[in-house]
């Protein structure tokens, strides 16, 4: 993992939804500090989309992709 134990804190609730469910949430937080080694920090450039999207189809083909290779 490239973040230090005491730089990142991951907590999992548990509950019935609205329906009778169970569902589960995951909350994760970390200081802004950790995510500069990886240019995720909000004030650093690389932390904001600079280009357009990838064409609809692609993301489509990438989906369709990803089901061929589970072993079922």
């Amino acid at each position: 993992m490239p973040f230090a134990p005491d730089r990142i804190h991951c907590d999992l609730l548990c509950g019935a939804g609205a329906d009778g469910r169970r569902r589960g949430w995951y909350v994760v937080r970390m200081h802004t500090d950790a995510l500069r080694g990886l240019g995720l920090h909000p004030d650093q450039p690389t932390a904001v989309i600079t280009g357009p999207p990838p064409p609809r189809w692609w993301h489509a083909a990438a989906e369709r992709n990803a089901y061929r290779h589970v072993a079922g």
